[in-house]
């Protein structure tokens, strides 16, 4: 739909017919909540609350991404002359909830019904609902065009099914949506170009990557760079770096120069690291992405007419849109059937709380230290970095899955619960048993060695599963897969790695297990996985 642009804020309407709220993750003007929007007698509802950062101890790139985009989004409805009820963080009549301002808003406006686009959060979805029961109001609640999918549409492919796979629901996203497709058959003849993709830097490590697309703050955004350093002065992360795109022109401009200059590589170094180097040939969408500002529909076109153009190779788009029309469609599916028990699942028993330097990056162990800082720093890291390093340390340690996905929750400025939970719990956590990922993603520190050259700089030797320079990635390994022995073998994908174990003698196993258990209780717990009360 199409806007007339005004100068002056449209005065709000004496009667109100829908009040159409529009929460942080949702800025899209095209949104199905905004589809019939009468200017005469609706209004836009937006309000930033304390909650959203402080339910979980959010680092303060993720909480000013947010924030900024919100508010750059407000002022583009304004000058479209849409009427807005938005509250401010530091608004004096802020009540620090959405359920509370929803509530305000209710009483001084006095709408007729409440309409919604699906929000991505199960805990905010059952809030707004309980307000609206409460006034006892309508809410409809519209399904989320961005995505290719409905939820309703993967209930239907996982009714029956004893294991649900994303290889079998990405094949069938492809064949209806006529995605990289040769009639009825897979452009190139196969579905999955693994084999031809995920290789290493090498020793010269990575050569003239192109520049990352940053931006400088503008006025809206050094204004929440401030709000966010007084009123989340004790949060993690700093904001000396912030660039992220805040506004859909912006967020098209990171998606052609992706397709333009890191596309063509993206596949054949999607799972590699270097130290010192966050960016790489990623193409750092996903947090435009989940705040709407961009619609998977329009990445996923670009990224296959840069195949058809002869731009970028087969194996490089079918990695990376896998990752969008397999992975994002495949866990938003898992995470609203699943919800709300999902949250709770541990099917490993984990109880380890989550070591304290994850909050600050000082440990020395070079592949979590590079993670972790970067993470802080810019509120990002790839996905190979999240899976194989910080999730996989955590996996091995035995952290409680929901302390670890407390933490990713908290400082990706892409993470939104839907995507965020099954990707930390079910992928990266193996918390439900099975469920999304058909193994545990578990490895040595060879692995980490294999993809980056995080083991030259540091103190351990992967090749060690016990001593003083044991690499503790090795040592837990093995710690694990010999405390798991009986679950694993239950699992045929397991059956490599637990012939390998069984090469250990009784000896061997014992100095493993004495050793991982010294290394538990050297770590510190956390006590920040809960947001401090001082945070609000």
């Amino acid at each position: 739909m199409t806007y007339t642009q005004k100068k002056e804020p449209a005065p709000l309407p004496a009667t109100v017919r829908n009040l159409v709220l529009t929460l942080g993750d949702q800025l899209d003007v095209q949104s199905t909540a905004l589809q019939d929007f009468d200017a005469k007698h609706d209004v836009v509802w937006m309000a930033e609350v304390a909650e959203e950062s402080t339910h979980v101890w959010s680092a303060k790139q993720r909480i000013a991404v947010f924030l900024s985009a919100m508010r750059h989004f407000a002022q583009e409805l304004l000058d479209c002359g849409l009427p807005i009820s938005y509250t401010r963080l530091d608004d004096v009549n802020n009540r620090g909830t959405l359920a509370l301002q929803l509530k305000d808003a209710i009483n001084q406006l006095k709408p007729a019904a409440l309409v919604i686009t699906a929000p991505g959060d199960w805990r905010v979805l059952q809030s707004l609902r309980a307000v609206a029961n409460a006034h006892a109001l309508p809410l409809e609640v519209r399904d989320d065009t961005h995505f290719f999918s409905t939820v309703r549409e993967f209930a239907a492919h996982a009714k029956g099914r004893k294991q649900l796979r994303l290889e079998y629901w990405y094949r069938e996203l492809r064949q209806k949506h006529g995605i990289l497709m040769d009639g009825k058959d897979p452009e190139g003849g196969q579905w999955n170009f693994d084999a031809d993709n995920r290789e290493s830097f090498g020793k010269a490590g990575p050569q003239n990557v192109p520049k990352p697309t940053r931006f400088e703050p503008d006025a809206i955004t050094q204004n929440i760079i401030a709000l966010v350093n007084t009123r989340f002065a004790h949060h993690p992360g700093t904001l000396q770096s912030f660039g992220w795109p805040v506004t859909r022109a912006q967020a098209l401009q990171v998606l052609q120069t992706f397709i333009k200059e890191r596309l063509p590589l993206f596949g054949q170094y999607e799972d590699a690291m270097w130290s010192g180097e966050p960016w790489l040939y990623h193409s750092h969408l996903s947090c435009a992405m989940n705040l709407k500002l961009l619609n998977p529909r329009e990445v996923v076109q670009a990224a296959e007419a840069a195949y058809r153009a002869g731009h970028a190779p087969l194996a490089a788009v079918e990695g990376f849109i896998r990752q969008i029309l397999g992975w994002r469609e495949f866990v938003r599916g898992i995470y609203w059937t699943q919800m709300p028990g999902y949250l709770e699942k541990n099917a490993l028993n984990a109880q380890a709380e989550l070591p304290a330097w994850y909050w600050s990056g000082e440990t020395d162990m070079a592949c979590l230290r590079d993670a972790i800082t970067q993470t802080l720093e810019h509120g990002y890291a790839h996905h190979i970095q999240r899976l194989m390093v910080t999730g996989l340390y955590a996996l091995l340690l035995g952290v409680k899955p929901h302390a670890v996905h407390q933490w990713y929750l908290s400082v990706y400025v892409d993470a939104v619960e839907w995507v965020e939970l099954p990707n930390t719990l079910g992928m990266g956590q193996f918390g439900d048993g099975g469920l999304m990922a058909s193994k545990p993603y578990v490895a040595s520190g060879k692995y980490i060695q294999r993809m980056s050259n995080h083991c030259k700089g540091c103190k351990y030797d992967p090749a060690l599963s016990t001593g003083e320079t044991a690499c503790p990635f090795t040592n837990l390994y093995w710690d694990f897969l010999h405390r798991r022995e009986a679950l694993l073998k239950k699992n045929p994908r397991m059956a490599m790695q637990l012939k390998n174990l069984a090469r250990l003698d009784a000896p061997a196993r014992e100095a493993i297990s004495a050793q991982a258990t010294q290394h538990r209780l050297a770590q510190v717990p956390s006590s920040t996985t809960a947001s401090p009360a001082q945070s609000a």
